[in-house]
């Protein structure tokens, strides 16, 4: 059982993968015209499920790790995050099928997951 049906959604890309490297060896015009196309798809696919996003969330910036060995900076693939309502995790996740992210800009996928009611203890 989740937390009030809420999927955390982790948007995630491999910085060094061929998809973006294919992405930044785009001529600047034609990657801004891909922006342009990505961002507007971005926009349509948040009003078509803006009942189900619970947390709009955003892109995600450097990570800082912090640990019993203190501060590092790390890198991950993680690149954006949303919360979203819905009433399964098969739901949640057909939401996210040929979602922009990854179907125009060169992310590999977006992670599902639910948010689970902390334990009683």
């Amino acid at each position: 059982m989740t937390a009030n049906n809420a999927y955390l959604a982790v948007f995630t890309v491999t910085r060094n993968s061929p998809r973006m490297q294919a992405w930044m060896a785009l001529p600047e015009g034609e990657r801004h015209a891909k922006e342009r196309e990505g961002v507007a798809a971005w926009k349509a696919w948040v009003q078509k499920h803006q009942a189900s996003i619970a947390v709009m969330g955003g892109p995600l910036g450097k990570t800082k790790q912090v640990s019993e060995r203190g501060v590092a900076d790390i890198s991950n693939a993680m690149s954006g995050f949303m919360v979203i309502n819905a009433d399964s995790p098969d739901a949640a996740a057909a939401l996210f099928e040929k979602h922009p992210s990854f179907s125009i800009f060169p992310g590999d996928g977006v992670e599902i997951m639910p948010v689970l009611p902390i334990p009683a203890g």
